[in-house]
């Protein structure tokens, strides 16, 4: 059976460096999103896959080749649907941080709940885009939606 899933993913040059705490936050969510995926680029017979992003003005550029390097397919992914959804992650994210200093264990289970659905929501917006290129699962696509995140973190 064929190997649909990532074997890697790299970020090249246009992505551009960030803060030590941004290149860590980067380096754990491609090894998240690399450890457990199902990664189905369509019409293709099968991987393992290399994924290589980057960015080019507002837009994700998803160059996909087979493990041993041989092209599979490039797709142009808009980031302006992801504006929204990022910026309110973010804002919600700071809330819940600031909330396990001092706010009860209701209220820090509450705003991770809010956290979470914008998550799913984000995650969701990430496998709509894709339809029709690239299949995935619902939690790759989560694991691919923290990362996109985290290329708009700038620490």
């Amino acid at each position: 059976m064929p190997a649909f899933r990532l074997c890697d993913v790299v970020l090249d040059e246009t992505i551009g460096r960030a803060t030590p705490d941004v290149e860590h936050e980067r380096a754990v969510a491609i090894f998240d999103l690399i450890e457990e995926n199902f990664f189905e680029p369509v019409g293709h017979s099968g991987g393992p896959y290399r994924l290589q992003l980057s960015l080019l003005d507002s837009k994700l550029i998803f160059a996909i080749t087979t493990e041993d390097g041989s092209t599979v397919a490039t797709h142009i992914l808009s980031l302006t649907p992801f504006r929204r959804i990022v910026k309110d992650y973010f804002l919600i994210c700071e809330s819940y941080y600031q909330a396990i200093r001092s706010a009860t264990p209701s209220q820090i289970e509450a705003i991770d709940m809010g956290r979470r659905g914008v998550h799913n929501d984000g995650s969701q917006t990430l496998m709509d885009r894709l339809a029709g290129k690239i299949k995935l699962d619902f939690d790759t696509a989560r694991r691919l939606f923290t990362l996109v995140c985290v290329l708009y973190w700038r620490g």
